[in-house]
């Protein structure tokens, strides 16, 4: 697909310097970008870039520029283009969504082999890969697309244009909301961790017989694994964004529009506000509270509450920027 950089600017409702019949077919960073090539900068150490870009157009955050008088003076008879817009890197993910969209439209239809139980309603615009088995009383909304080698338990409910890539395995009783995407591998529903020692010292199973419970608008990484409740439900909350091989365990509730890195794990009943961060590998204890708006620095371990919005790195979790000066004078210490 080829797009100017006039269309460009005109659907993002950026400003245009340069050439607006500058053509692009492909993406590429800054640095190594050729004409056939649309770029983005987002941050000021790119901008240096913008000298000697081969890129046909460059998406530019516009509180980057101090003087648009420059970039007229290098790109106007350039034959390349600068676009200028609030947010590049939102503009460049607007697009990709588009361009994606386009190479990659939603698939109809059921494939062969399948199985599929009984009483179970497929929708006219869903499709089923080969080798999906949906279980009783299963729902579906419209537009759902189950990739091949999917396993769908009885009793789950799943809502309208969500995606299950292959090999997802949603277990009984689950509900995802409309609009979430679950990548290959992931596991929603799994047993809780929960055992306890008899009188004889023999660790017995404690039956988990509660479901999970993801709401809208939720994405979940690769190879996650996500338990069901003991009792209750585990809940990830709307606009949730977990990466790959993240462990949430039972009775957990992520709150709205959080994001869990890769290889972060949350033991059981701990609840994680809205708006955080948990960066790669950290790790929440269990039945912890951790309020809204906290940003967690990678391998922060979190042994109790969290009551003060804010930002989290070592173990214990402290404040970032005590941590960071700790860390100085551990090494300096070190040196004596």
């Amino acid at each position: 697909m080829e797009f100017s950089a006039g269309q460009i600017a005109a659907l993002l409702g950026g400003k245009l310097i340069g050439k607006a019949q500058a053509m692009v077919s492909d993406v590429a960073p800054i640095e190594s970008a050729q004409p056939h090539h649309l770029s983005f900068i987002t941050d000021a150490k790119y901008m240096p870039y913008l000298e000697n870009t081969q890129a046909g157009a460059i998406l530019v955050s516009e509180g980057l520029v101090a003087n648009s008088d420059s970039l007229r003076a290098r790109f106007e008879d350039s034959g390349q283009a600068v676009i200028l817009v609030e947010n590049a890197r939102g503009a460049m993910g607007m697009l990709l969504q588009l361009v994606s969209k386009a190479l990659n439209p939603a698939k109809q239809g059921i494939e062969q082999p399948v199985s599929i139980s009984e009483g179970v309603a497929i929708p006219e615009d869903a499709y089923i890969g080969a080798f999906a088995y949906i279980g009783k009383n299963v729902q579906l909304g419209k537009g759902v697309q189950i990739y091949p080698n999917t396993y769908i338990g009885d009793n789950v409910v799943i809502g309208e244009n969500t995606i299950l890539y292959a090999g997802v395995k949603v277990y009984a009783h689950s509900v995802i909301g409309a609009n979430c995407i679950l990548h290959a591998g992931v596991v929603v529903g799994s047993d809780g961790f929960g055992f306890e020692p008899n009188a004889q010292g023999v660790n017995q199973k404690i039956p988990q017989i509660g479901n999970v419970i993801i709401e809208d608008d939720v994405e979940i990484g690769a190879n996650t694994t996500i338990d069901r409740a003991m009792m209750g439900s585990t809940i990830i909350r709307r606009n949730v964004k977990i990466d790959n091989l993240v462990q949430i365990a039972h009775n957990v509730e992520v709150g709205e529009s959080t994001f869990l890195c890769a290889q972060v794990g949350i033991a059981g009943s701990s609840k994680i506000g809205k708006h955080c961060v948990l960066a790669g590998q950290v790790g929440v204890a269990g039945h912890i509270e951790i309020t809204d708006h906290c940003v967690f620095g990678a391998q922060t371990g979190v042994p109790g509450n969290i009551r003060k919005p804010g930002q989290y790195m070592g173990y214990p979790a402290i404040d970032a920027g005590l941590w960071r000066r700790a860390v100085v004078r551990f090494k300096q210490s070190g040196q004596r």
